[in-house]
């Protein structure tokens, strides 16, 4: 019977017998505003039943699962007669909201009132302060609990424990703790938690011991605390010696596997689990993805489908973090319309993610189009858009939103630096890069890190300003760091600069001799110069130290599948289709396109011909040879590369997107490259 019904068969009984059946069939704020109607139409109710009715309408607004708190605070303020029930009903409805200074705010106007708070007001109020971080009001609210003489109350001392433990006060709460005479379970758990979010685990431990009744609450923080500080030796035994475990016990030790990073281990207890929440398939979704098991991530969202759990805004976040790692544009479009589809709100944590997804599988303007529809931009927002912009050489559509959110009131942290040097970087502007490091410290209050100097380095060693960028580099007032040094690395090897990259390398070998980058770099600066011997005794070296070249990997979507090549690969199942057109390709280009391949790319002493075969099998021209065959003319080739495209590959995707009036869009290590009518977008400066 819905709501409409119930009001026409109760309409000759007393309003004031029928309203709890009424409330509990209601579903929607419309519902609740036919009741409410009703109240007000009703003439058989004095004006106090009148307020009782109302009273019971707040109360039901403010908590339940089908209520709604703004329309709660609305009928509240209409009220001629509220009591301390309404008032308590109304801040503990805000206290567990996102607006918990709501609360406070309550709690104030309750006191200016002249109504007299009780223990059920203060738990709520205490709530709301350790939510909103006001832990020095909710000292003035511990007072006020004094002043009224209800300082032993057991649910306000476990509130106020909670506070301050929260605060990082250890002292005031165990003091408070240490005070109950009759501690009650939550007293003991609030303690214990608090001792956990501090990282005081033996302080926790001996807390913990001393309980005569532990319930699985307790077990499972100590097991949580433990786990989340990445012991999970002693979180595993605490487990096994578990009277009883629940499917939070479980969520806890897989949690602590993922944060270590311990993906089999994570994966162990999944598999063991015998019950599973969403919170279990959204941690081991998060651990696939934040350890760059895309794939395994992806497969596992639709396992987690098909055994009707249903997804959260958690699970799509860390799913849009899978795509945007492997620039599944298809699977990652597929995502946002199941958001839409089950009316996900889109807040802005999975707005961002979704520009984060949209801007890293190249479709930037999406990326921009869902960063305009987020309704609250906080600092990581603007930081992904302008990140997205920079990853695209935007650099001055980077630069525009770097002003407007400073105008918008919000202040830019070390990381949005980071993302309009890079922006920079790309761009070739040397100037603006300089000057905005100049005056971060001043202007911002933030004091350029290693990472923002890097930045320079790799700006000024792009533009062949290696003086500068060598000043720099031992001048900075921090350390440089293996990137700083790598960045002056790259710059030599764009530009042929043996001098100061014979210098950088054997530096860095020294800094990282097992990072297989920076040997490879410094094997084909050698090479460049045609200085073989010297090329060949790094490679000898890799050897030796077992150092293994990380291979080019190109990815390419088509219909939702991952599709990966590497170079020479040929293990696709259509192997020789894609190999037939690349000699196709190779030919068209010779003879409409003039084509030459640039050998100067293949750093061994090989043959001409041989060099011209190798550069033709890069893994990245497999994937766009594939994508020809494959996709239709209107659609785009999207490619993602693991290693900075090469100079000859990138001329011949110039060439192919002219030839065969496609467009490509190329992400390589370091940016995106958009292909179009023999142009690419990074005018050919990468």
């Amino acid at each position: 019977m819905n709501s409409n019904t119930l009001v026409q068969a109760t309409k000759k009984i007393p309003l004031q017998n029928t309203l709890t059946p009424l409330l509990d069939s209601c579903k929607n704020i419309r519902q609740l505003k036919q009741i409410q109607a009703q109240i007000i139409k009703e003439e058989t109710l004095t004006s106090h039943e009148s307020s009782i009715a109302n009273s019971k309408l707040v109360s039901f607004c403010a908590l339940s699962p089908n209520g709604n708190l703004n329309y709660a605070k609305l009928i509240f303020n209409r009220l001629q007669y509220p009591t301390t029930f309404t008032w308590n009903s109304l801040i503990r409805g805000f206290s567990s909201s996102k607006t918990p200074l709501e609360s406070i705010s309550l709690y104030l106007s309750m006191l200016q009132k002249s109504f007299q708070p009780n223990n059920y007001t203060f738990p709520f109020v205490v709530k709301a302060c350790t939510e909103s971080s006001m832990i020095r009001y909710g000292v003035l609210v511990h007072n006020h609990v004094i002043k009224f003489g209800l300082e032993y109350d057991s649910y306000i001392l476990s509130s106020l424990i909670h506070m301050y433990s929260n605060g990082k006060d250890l002292d005031t709460a165990q003091l408070l703790f240490d005070k109950c005479s009759d501690r009650d379970v939550v007293s003991w758990n609030s303690m214990i938690d608090g001792c956990v979010k501090c990282g005081s685990m033996e302080q926790a431990k001996a807390i913990f011991k001393r309980m005569v009744c532990r319930d699985v609450i307790s077990w499972n923080i100590m097991i949580n605390g433990y786990a989340m500080l990445g012991n999970i030796e002693e979180a595993m035994n605490l487990f096994n010696e578990m009277p009883k475990r629940n499917v939070v016990s479980w969520n806890s030790m897989l949690a602590g596997y993922a944060k270590c990073g311990d993906v089999e281990g994570a994966r162990r207890i999944f598999l063991e689990m015998p019950k599973k929440d969403v919170i279990s398939w959204n941690t081991m979704l998060a651990c696939f993805a934040q350890s760059g098991l895309s794939d395994e991530a992806l497969v596992l969202f639709d396992e987690m489908k098909s055994v009707g759990v249903m997804p959260t805004e958690a699970t799509v976040v860390s799913l849009l973090s899978a795509c945007a790692h492997l620039g599944a544009l298809d699977q990652g479009e597929r995502l946002h319309r199941f958001v839409n589809s089950q009316k996900i709100s889109i807040n802005t944590v999975l707005g961002t993610a979704l520009v984060d997804m949209y801007a890293r599988c190249g479709n930037i303007s999406k990326a921009s189009n869902v960063f305009c529809s987020i309704e609250y931009k906080d600092v990581l927002a603007w930081n992904t858009i302008i990140s997205g912009m920079a990853m695209h050489g935007y650099a001055e559509e980077a630069d525009r939103l770097f002003k407007e959110m400073q105008e918008e009131g919000v202040n830019p942290d070390d990381m949005t630096f980071g993302a309009i040097l890079s922006a920079y970087s790309h761009a070739g502007m040397v100037e603006e890069g300089k000057r905005l490091l100049a005056c971060m410290s001043k202007k911002y209050g933030i004091e350029p890190k290693v990472e923002h100097y890097g930045c320079i380095i790799d700006l000024l060693s792009r533009a062949a300003l290696f003086e500068e960028a060598v000043e720099l580099i031992e001048t900075m007032p921090v350390e440089p760091n293996s990137n700083a040094w790598g960045a002056l690395l790259g710059g030599c090897r764009i530009h042929g600069n043996i001098n100061v990259g014979e210098h950088v390398g054997k530096h860095l070998l020294n800094l990282q001799p097992h990072h297989s980058g920076r040997h490879v770099l410094l094997s084909n600066i050698y090479a460049a110069a045609k200085r073989w011997d010297d090329a060949t005794e790094v490679r000898k070296l890799m050897k030796t130290k077992n150092v293994a070249k990380v291979p080019g990997v190109s990815t390419i979507e088509l219909k939702g599948i991952v599709h990966r090549f590497v170079a020479s690969d040929q293990t696709h199942s259509d192997s020789i289709r894609i190999y037939e057109k690349l000699t196709e390709i190779s030919a068209r280009l010779k003879s409409v396109g003039g084509y030459l391949p640039d050998t100067n790319q293949v750093l061994f002493d090989i043959e001409e011909e041989e060099k011209e075969h190798a550069l033709t099998i890069h893994s990245e021209r497999l994937a766009i040879a594939f994508g020809i065959l494959e996709l239709r003319q209107e659609e785009v080739i999207r490619v993602v590369k693991n290693l900075r495209v090469c100079r000859d590959c990138h001329d011949v995707t110039k060439l192919i997107s002219k030839v065969y009036k496609r467009e490509i869009i190329v992400r390589d290590r370091n940016r995106f490259h958009h292909f179009s009518e023999g142009k690419c977008s990074c005018k050919d400066y990468w």
